[in-house]
């Protein structure tokens, strides 16, 4: 029996443990609050702020561990580079990849060197000749300190300068031309220099424009865009010599013509790979695993169909103490799990969530009316 560390107990790595679970290992779990999802859930929870890199480090000698697997945040890829600093685990970039990767100003740079379609950064000196442009901290992620400055206004620049840098762990943020379109993401999984597997979902944020919170996989998407996609990916894992794994896109679509937004390697959150389980059959959360544990990524009794699934995040524009849920259309519940209690002061998106929908439809018309409703904010009530 092999020992496995996952480091991520938020409730999105929930099908990734289950999975280590079923493999028959001694699986462990860490993170710094007892009170998260797989803090309780798990068998074996150690109590520890991983970003602690030498309290880390210790926790993965003393317990003798074999694989180390990311969850579903960039700190904790970030993390897991770092333990495998030595070459001993597998599945993991190297840590200066990983940088690269996100780090959205050194990504913009290298997306400049290789050629590959982003939104251009702006220098301070050019921000009164492209507009609208968007300010990001470069290293934050789920929409925080982000902020569209439409006009020449160099005191609201540097407002949002500031509160972009106050959400970055480097304080520090990058400035780029704001691109209009659909936003979507591109999951695919390489192995051997190659893509076996590859999905589109569209992306909408109702709650807050700069976080994702409704979402389906899109089954007539334009394939030479698919195909000019993964292109680019595979020029960008050849470039920096990724290991085998996932690959996660997010992508401004206008016309024929798209800029990538972010990419990451580890399985995105909000439970995506629930989505694409009940819309496809694909095992996603299982095929993201498989590299950490030393396995090809299988795609063997794979037989893909088509559902009609939607994800949502169920979140608030405001603050406020959230006391129940009150829905306005009927509708067929795949899976709900809550994430606040009656009672609770619940944050704004993106700092509070109430629950995790996935909502099943009979056909593309009937997700279509769903959908729609949805992205109005008018499927339910929050009292």
């Amino acid at each position: 029996m092999k020992k496995i560390l996952l480091v991520d107990t938020n409730c999105s790595s929930k099908p990734i443990y289950d999975y280590l679970v079923r493999s028959g290992n001694e699986v462990f779990v860490c993170g710094g609050n007892p009170n998260d999802f797989l803090a309780k859930y798990a068998k074996n929870y150690v109590e520890l702020d991983y970003s602690n890199i030498d309290r880390s480090l210790a926790l993965v000698d003393s317990l003798g561990v074999d694989y180390i697997v990311p969850g579903c945040n960039d700190l904790s890829y970030k993390i897991c580079t770092e333990l495998n600093s030595q070459g001993k685990f597998y599945g993991l970039d190297r840590n200066e990849v990983s940088e690269i990767i996100n780090n959205k100003k050194k990504f913009r740079l290298l997306a400049a060197e290789i050629g590959l379609p982003v939104p251009r950064i702006i220098p301070h000196g050019e921000f009164s000749d492209i507009l609208p442009v968007i300010v990001k901290p470069t290293d934050a992620y789920s929409g925080r300190g982000v902020t569209i400055v439409r006009e020449s206004d160099r005191d609201k620049l540097q407002t949002a300068i500031e509160y972009a840098e106050s959400f970055s762990r480097t304080k520090t943020c990058v400035i780029e031309e704001y691109i209009e379109g659909q936003l979507y993401s591109h999951s695919a999984f390489l192995s051997g220099g190659k893509i076996v597997c590859e999905f589109i979902v569209e992306e909408h944020g109702t709650a807050n424009p700069f976080v994702v919170d409704t979402s389906r996989v899109v089954y007539d998407f334009p394939e030479d865009v698919i195909g000019r996609i993964g292109d680019t990916m595979l020029t960008m894992a050849k470039h920096l010599q990724l290991v085998d794994g996932l690959i996660h896109t997010q992508f401004i679509k206008q016309g024929s013509s798209f800029w990538l937004i972010e990419v990451t390697r580890r399985c995105p959150g909000d439970l995506y790979s629930q989505l694409i389980e009940f819309s496809t059959g694909f095992r996603y959360a299982e095929a993201y695993t498989e590299p950490f544990l030393n396995q090809t990524v299988s795609l063997k009794d794979v037989h893909l169909k088509q559902s009609y699934v939607m994800r949502h995040t169920i979140s608030q524009q405001v603050a406020k103490t959230f006391s129940s849920l009150q829905f306005n259309l009927p509708i067929q519940i795949e899976d709900l799990l809550f994430l606040s209690l009656s009672g609770d002061m619940v944050k704004s998106s993106p700092f509070g969530r109430i629950a995790l929908l996935f909502a099943r439809a009979n056909s593309e018309s009937e997700l279509s009316k769903l959908f729609r409703s949805t992205l109005q904010r008018e499927l339910y009530n929050i009292y």
